[in-house]
């Protein structure tokens, strides 16, 4: 098992250098405060002086911090030469040993390739960085975890998997964000074979277990539990495929995709490898037609697309239907219109009450992963992740409150501690 805590370099090695009378060096820059010249370019048009968005990325939102003082000769022969040789050395005859004398225990890759930028479509790996730098933020504001962003310009499944599986030894976890659809799936699939770190593509399977816990509890809000429940998926890319899986996997009473063309079924010629997986174990009722075909008496919609859901199909739900629309920043249903038809509505805005949002679920589950020492994240992982998000809710479940708020402090720890006893049970752990 990898250590929660991790040793500080400097103690690492017991060279006795010889004493110093030089002058402490200075800090390169204070931590903190940023470095390198954030003025404005001369390619800022001026528009965007004063915009509070551009002002707050402006010169990125995260930095390389130290752990060790370099202040005295005495530091530098500890951090680098000569010192430094010895922890090589060791490393080199026990591999494992890196993750207690490096940081790669503690730090995880943000890879993409730009081509499914939040909802913006393909933009290409730098105008994908300020996510990921974002991305980067959050593990560590959560989590603790050390996040570096990779955007890597190319969009070739072969070439985006051996280029991960190159820079993986410096890494101990790797988040895919932004893959388009279809490739993301192959692209997770391959890495994970020949990976032996946890591999989560987080559009698929972060947006996953936080709309599990918020559909578990916003059915027991309307007496019913998932089991219960006849749901329809409006998308059928990446994270409308992990949200119907994970659902599958939990127990949901039954479920339908409906992709642009319609319901995802069997009778279907044009459905993709992943879609007909999807047909052979979905929609129990046999639907054909469209979205609003599907939607008549459903008790939940799940909107994971960008396309909009007419009013009149919204309608035709059951009673105390569930309306999940998570587009953004547009949902699929406004959520004034939501609530003609909905007892429990949620969307993907931080405007609204019952924010779905993956921060609610990456920090933790790879935390948890992490400290495990995970070889990868299982479906058991993530099915745990998503009843301990559920139950911090706790006494104040109601319509309004079906997921924790994403600045809750009890989330990472609790969802790490789902994580981490799950990847036991599982046997995904490390042997120590």
């Amino acid at each position: 098992m990898r250590p929660a805590i991790w040793s500080n370099v400097s103690t690492v090695s017991t060279v006795s250098p010889v004493p110093s009378t030089d002058p402490p060096l200075p800090d390169a820059h204070p931590a903190g405060e940023p470095s390198g010249d954030r003025s404005s370019s001369d390619q800022d048009s001026g528009d965007r002086r004063g915009d509070a968005v551009f002002e707050l990325h402006r010169g990125g939102k995260i930095e390389l911090a130290l752990t060790v003082p370099v202040q005295t000769r005495e530091d530098l022969s500890l951090a680098y030469t000569p010192g430094v040789a010895r922890v090589c050395t060791a490393i080199a005859a026990h591999p494992a040993l890196a993750d207690v004398y490096t940081w790669r225990a503690n730090t995880v890759a943000v890879v993409t390739d730009g081509t499914a930028v939040l909802g913006l479509g393909d933009l290409g790996p730098a105008a994908a960085l300020p996510v990921m730098e974002g991305k980067a933020l959050l593990f560590k504001r959560f989590a603790g975890i050390d996040a570096v962003p990779l955007v890597l310009d190319c969009t070739d499944v072969d070439e985006l998997v051996d280029t991960v599986v190159r820079l993986a030894p410096g890494f101990g976890g790797i988040n895919l964000e932004d893959i388009s659809a279809p490739r993301c799936f192959e692209v997770e699939r391959r890495l994970q074979q020949r990976l032996r770190i946890p591999v989560f593509h987080d559009d698929q399977h972060g947006t996953a277990v936080v709309v599990l816990a918020a559909l578990r509890n916003a059915a027991a809000v309307t007496g019913r539990t998932l089991g219960d429940l006849r749901v329809v998926v409006s998308g059928a890319g990446a994270a409308g495929v992990a949200v119907t899986l994970i659902l599958l996997a939990a127990g949901i009473g039954d479920i339908a995709v409906a992709d642009s063309r319609g319901i995802v079924s069997r009778d279907r010629l044009d459905l993709t490898e992943v879609k007909s997986g999807l047909a052979q174990d979905t929609n129990l009722a046999g639907r054909t037609g469209s979205l609003a075909d599907a939607l008549r008496g459903a008790d939940g919609l799940l909107g994971l697309s960008a396309g909009r859901v007419p009013e009149q199909a919204v309608a035709t739900m059951a009673d105390d239907a569930i309306i999940f629309a998570l587009a953004n920043p547009d949902p699929e249903v406004d959520p004034v219109v939501a609530h003609r038809y909905a007892r429990v509505v949620a969307t993907g805005r931080s405007d609204y009450p019952n924010q779905i949002n993956n921060v609610l679920a990456f920090p933790g589950i790879f935390r948890g992963a992490l400290d495990a020492g995970a070889t990868r994240i299982t479906e058991g992982m993530k099915l745990a992740a998503a009843e301990a998000l559920a139950e911090i809710v706790g006494a104040d479940l109601s319509e309004t409150c079906v997921v924790p708020s994403v600045l809750d402090e009890r989330v990472a720890p609790q969802v790490a501690a789902a994580v981490a006893a799950a990847a036991k049970v599982e046997g995904v752990v490390r042997p120590s």
